[in-house]
């Protein structure tokens, strides 16, 4: 493996945040301008209103910002890296191909557009929580990253200059229709389809409009459907009677088992449709018994990673274990040091805080099917809501795309798990604190 790390892990690398973590305690005050918010989202030709929004998905946005050290956000993009070196090593695929479903040793020539690296931020820097090959949110995020003002003096001097996210992105399914069928000019990407199970119904529907209007304002024919609207006819996908040349996939049925996935299944394997993300980014990157393979520092060592990363990786991941039959009275005795999670799960669904759990829940844990991941607790934000100051917990998510972050924003909630039903809560954008910023007041 390349050498990406520098030659001591010492200095501001791995610096403690003092300033962000301060103003994420300190500095309550509201960020986000809804006028600008209102505009961002309905600037395009839309099905939906940002009232609408609102109405419908109160705690959508939050309405500050999430402060995070420069420290923190190169050592994450460090992490990132390496990961993306190690899941690289044909090693490394063998092994958790082998236990992946049968689809994901399938390898279609696109990469898989928006992983989504999730970290908290534990008393000994970022801690890689997961990885999910979905992550949804990016666009909304990059619309809320618009809609910012300064709130104080030293928001005011954290203000991101404006970055073409949008065009970024759209860039990135250009790519992955290159990667999947070459640069012929006679052959260009004229329609995309968004696909989710009852689309109308998910939480993000607004997000799959907005991309359909991003595909359309860049000359691409966008269509937003579920999977019953697909057909294959052994050449070609087809939805309402239109060729579809790449599915944007935000399906939760990762390895496209079910019923009304078989014509988008069949397609895929057939190389007659380019789908991103796909089953084998899935299997590669976001089964949480991958966890368990990459604190494997002997077993790394083995097939060639350099003792730096191994040791990157070492205190960036916390220590995951699988759940079987044969050690569940273990963890059930330490059950308030693990968080439990489904392996195949996404989003904290049927994920399980140790010190929350009932014996009927861990029953069902203990016939497999989950890891235990030593437990992090998140950090804090401090959030002004209806004039009452109040701490909330975040984590943040890495969107990236063949190795390179493209967006960091944050989740800010109350509970066991991420989620959007809290007031004051959702998602956040996220300001970089520069390493030499000394805490300050705020007012």
């Amino acid at each position: 493996m390349s050498e990406v790390l520098p030659n001591s892990a010492a200095g501001p690398l791995f610096a403690d945040g003092g300033a962000a973590e301060w103003l994420n305690h300190g500095c309550a005050c509201i960020s986000v301008d809804h006028g600008s918010l209102k505009q961002a989202l309905e600037e395009g030709q839309g099905t939906f209103s940002h009232s609408e929004l609102l109405a419908t998905r109160p705690h959508l946005f939050s309405d500050s910002v999430v402060f995070v050290s420069e420290a923190h956000l190169r050592r994450m993009a460090l992490t990132i890296a390496v990961l993306e070196e190690v899941l690289a090593l044909p090693a490394y695929r063998q092994r958790v191909l082998a236990y992946a479903p049968p689809i994901a040793r399938y390898s279609p020539a696109a990469a898989g557009v928006f992983l989504g690296y999730d970290f908290h931020l534990g008393p000994d820097g970022p801690q890689l929580i997961e990885i999910n090959s979905n992550a949804g949110g990016a666009l909304l995020n990059s619309r809320l990253l618009r809609a910012q003002r300064a709130c104080c003096a030293p928001v005011a001097r954290l203000m991101p200059v404006p970055a073409p996210l949008e065009a970024s992105f759209v860039a990135m399914f250009r790519d992955e229709w290159r990667l999947a069928r070459g640069d012929s000019p006679g052959r260009p990407l004229a329609r995309i389809a968004i696909v989710d199970e009852r689309p109308d119904e998910q939480y993000l529907a607004p997000e799959f409009e907005l991309f359909r209007q991003l595909f359309e304002a860049h000359a691409i024919a966008a269509v937003v459907a579920s999977p019953a609207e697909l057909s294959f006819d052994g050449r070609q996908l087809y939805c309402r009677g239109q060729v579809v040349d790449l599915v944007y996939n935000r399906l939760t049925d990762f390895a496209l088992d079910e019923p009304p996935q078989a014509p988008l299944r069949a397609a895929y394997l057939a190389d007659a449709v380019v789908v991103t993300p796909h089953p084998q980014m899935h299997a590669l990157y976001a089964d949480k018994r991958n966890l368990v393979v990459l604190g494997d520092a002997r077993w790394l060592a083995e097939i060639g990673v350099g003792e730096p990363q191994r040791q990157l990786l070492a205190s960036s991941i916390p220590h995951t274990e699988e759940v079987v039959p044969e050690n569940a009275q273990a963890f059930w005795s330490s059950r308030r040091q693990w968080f439990f999670k489904p392996s195949a799960g996404f989003g904290g669904k049927a994920a399980y805080r140790g010190d929350k759990l009932t014996r009927s829940v861990f029953a069902q844990i203990a016939r497999g099917g989950y890891v235990a991941q030593a437990l992090v607790r998140p950090s804090e934000r401090r959030l002004l809501v209806d004039g009452v100051e109040q701490d909330f917990k975040l984590d943040l998510r890495n969107y990236v795309y063949r190795g390179a972050v493209q967006l960091v924003s944050a989740r800010v909630y109350r509970g066991q798990t991420t989620n959007f039903r809290t007031p004051g809560g959702g998602f956040a954008a996220v300001l970089s604190v520069p390493d030499q910023m000394r805490p300050g007041s705020c007012r």
